[in-house]
């Protein structure tokens, strides 16, 4: 658990610090002393009597208690350095920079296990190893560099990787990005991510604590702490963007060589985010962007006025906007009349805004006034405001920040010419604003952020089932794929339609089933995984002949034991699934059915539980939802009911955590209802 001697140490020891500021101990030592650490500060090197004006202690040992020790030195060498500080010296906080614990090899692995053991044995905390440190406003316990003004109502940074933590102040520090603190946990032997978030959840106070958190993971151990911290965390008001890596094979492959860690599923990483309110980004410049946009009032709609001097970046920010689903609506009647007359000849008020190169500041202002208090079908503003270098821009960027502080509606600066005028832009930095150089990049990550939804409440009801009757199929079924008969039980308690059915293994019975059941029918053989390709699925059996004809050949078919039989149903074929992932729990899926969601892939998923309104995200948000919605004469799709049927399999796997897979392939669906027409079933104990 973060502590306060990691948070706001009396006395830090720097253990392999030296005066060679190109090294790791020596560098954390020089940001220590540079950004004024107010506390003691102690340094151990055996080889020198001084180290950057310190006198240097031979061994931890000839310490006197301290509260945090930053360690630079070998990985053989910390464990036993572990051990005396934290039995002799008092010290509950440690942060370990160097390398080669269980990133690299097994002998590395027992040694960072044996340093936690012993951090554990005394309630103390530890970040790392294999990080660059941790920096807030009381200290700069990194040996790298940037080292931003540490601001508490800045944002609060954690980090996998040390490198990708420098890499996005460097992105955006130039642009006004304010910090709070910095965590980069490496390893995460004891302290990962979602622990770090932990403490942040825990301890915020509104009057007091940033509200703005970036995340950078490559493997997400702990995803219901994750998704409980998280998500309360943004209830209080904060907002959260995460960049996950490590999505595809190679991407896994290079994290988990990174920091030995297994990368999770990206599939149920994204369902995570969604569930939780998180923003994901795909890289540097996206976070940051997203950490600016945090930065100002909340967007209430999605109508934005484009306003410029500069046409060119204003048709790419419109184009980007759009493209996102956010609007750029047109502004007309009386009052846009009367903004024009104020404008230079050759101005539009149409949306873009465009008021000429030869703009003023006072014709800004004037726009602004107009779209806060005049057109009402605008939700907020972006100003894009350069300058080709021929005359300074102070007056326009101090209008600018005057009005970002009267107007109710989000004020967003692009400010391009980061060469031509960058002391406008430091003057107007200094104010504490921020810049978005690029109008795409700023228009794409509006845009995700608007779409991203809102933190799943915390207490989900789910439909009612029958869990005496799933518990019953569960505990007496074997483990891999259950019968026709038990799948049929787990779908009538779960509530799920499904169509009549019979599973027949004599050529008599397929035909008085075939008849009970009511021609034309479906034939399926029982065994295959993948029928159609076996030849194990044939529609609209129409007469007895047939079917008795039929059951002969498909009886032969290899791996099959019996015949299912269905009554011929028509309708648009669905899907819905689940498959257990490996500490993230159920996913559940839905999409197109048949053989598109082999060829389309257009499947969405959610982290079960869902509720009903998660599950009708999932549905619209289907490349193909418009074929459900119905197409050139065709009946639309239920969707209420298709939801449901998804809540549904969300409630039967929550009862029975042992389905390890479930496939209803296809549904069919129709104006009145979805109906289940095949399902497998397979569970793992």
């Amino acid at each position: 658990m973060i502590n306060n001697q990691l948070l706001n140490p009396r006395s830090i020891v720097v253990v392999g610090g030296s005066d060679d500021i190109q090294k790791p101990g020596g560098k954390v030592l020089k940001n220590l002393i540079d950004h004024n650490f107010k506390g003691s500060l102690f340094v151990v090197n055996p080889k020198a009597e001084t180290v950057q004006g310190l006198e240097a202690h031979k061994d931890v040992a000839n310490l006197p208690e301290v509260d945090l020790a930053i360690l630079a030195i070998a990985a053989k060498f910390c464990p036993a350095t572990v051990e005396t500080l934290a039995k002799q010296k008092n010290t509950r906080a440690f942060i370990i920079l160097s390398a080669g614990f269980h990133e690299e090899s097994e002998e590395g692995a027992k040694l960072e296990e044996q340093i936690v053991a012993t951090i554990n044995s005394v309630n103390g905390c530890l970040i790392g190893p294999n990080c660059i440190g941790v920096m807030n406003s009381n200290y700069a316990g990194v040996f790298t560099t940037p080292i931003p003004v540490l601001d508490p109502k800045g944002i609060d940074f954690i980090s996998g990787s040390g490198a990708t933590a420098v890499y996005i102040m460097e992105t955006g520090i130039p642009n006004g990005l304010p910090f709070s603190s910095v965590y980069s946990v490496g390893n995460s032997a004891q302290m990962g991510v979602e622990d770090v978030l932990e403490y942040l959840d825990n301890s915020f106070d509104p009057e007091n604590s940033s509200r703005v958190k970036l995340l950078y993971v490559e493997s997400i151990n702990k995803p219901e702490k994750l998704l409980k911290h998280a998500s309360s965390l943004i209830r209080k008001g904060c907002k959260i963007a995460a960049i996950k890596s490590g999505g595809s094979e190679a991407g896994s492959r290079a994290a988990s060589s990174h920091t030995g860690a297994l990368a999770s599923s990206d599939v149920a990483v994204e369902a995570l985010f969604r569930k939780a309110g998180i923003v994901r980004c795909n890289g540097r410049e996206e976070l940051a962007t997203v950490a600016a946009v945090f930065l100002h009032p909340e967007l209430q709609g999605k109508r934005v006025a484009v306003i410029t001097h500069a046409g060119g970046p204003a048709v790419m920010l419109t184009d980007a906007l759009s493209n996102n689903k956010l609007e750029v609506p047109s502004i007309t009647g009386p009052k846009a009349q009367e903004l024009l007359s104020k404008l230079f000849a050759g101005s539009s008020v149409a949306n873009p805004i465009d008021f000429l190169a030869t703009g003023t500041a006072e014709q800004l202002g004037h726009i602004i006034d107009a779209c806060e208090n005049d057109f009402d079908n605008i939700d907020a503003m972006a100003v894009i405001f350069g300058s080709p270098g021929l005359f300074p821009v102070y007056d326009v960027y101090d209008l600018l920040d005057k009005k970002m502080a009267e107007c109710k509606k989000p004020i967003y600066p692009i400010l391009p010419s980061i060469i031509n005028v960058k002391d406008e832009i430091a003057h107007f930095l200094a104010k504490g604003r921020v810049n978005f150089p690029d109008e795409v990049a700023f228009g794409n990550a509006l845009a995700k952020i608007y779409h991203t939804p809102k933190p799943v409440a915390q207490n989900i009801a789910l439909p009612k089932v029958d869990e005496k009757a799933i518990r019953n199929v569960i505990d007496n079924a074997p483990n891999g794929y259950l019968t026709p008969e038990a799948v049929q039980q787990l779908l009538d308690a779960a509530g799920i339609t499904r169509a009549g059915e019979a599973v027949v293994t004599t050529r008599e019975d397929a035909v008085k089933a075939a008849k009970q059941l009511g021609f034309p029918v479906v034939m399926k053989v029982v065994g295959p995984v993948h029928k159609s390709d076996v030849g194990g699925v044939v529609l609209n059996v129409k007469d007895e002949e047939t079917a008795a004809r039929e059951f002969d050949r498909m009886i032969q078919i290899k791996d099959t034991t019996a015949i299912l039989l269905q009554p011929m149903l028509s309708g648009v074929e669905l899907f819905v699934g689940a498959k257990r992932e490996d500490k993230f729990g159920h996913m559940v899926l839905c999409g197109l059915g048949g053989i598109f969601i082999e060829v389309l892939k257009d499947v969405n998923a959610g982290l079960a539980p869902l509720t009903k309104e998660e599950s009708l995200d999932m549905i619209h948000r289907l490349k193909g939802y418009k074929i459900l919605q119905g197409v050139r004469g065709q009946e639309p799709v239920n969707e209420e009911h298709f939801a449901e049927m998804v809540t549904r399999v969300s409630a039967l796997v929550k009862v029975a955590p042992e389905i390890f897979e479930m496939d209803l392939n296809p549904l069919l669906g129709r104006k009145e209802r979805v109906v289940a027409v095949d399902a497998r079933i397979r569970i793992e104990k």
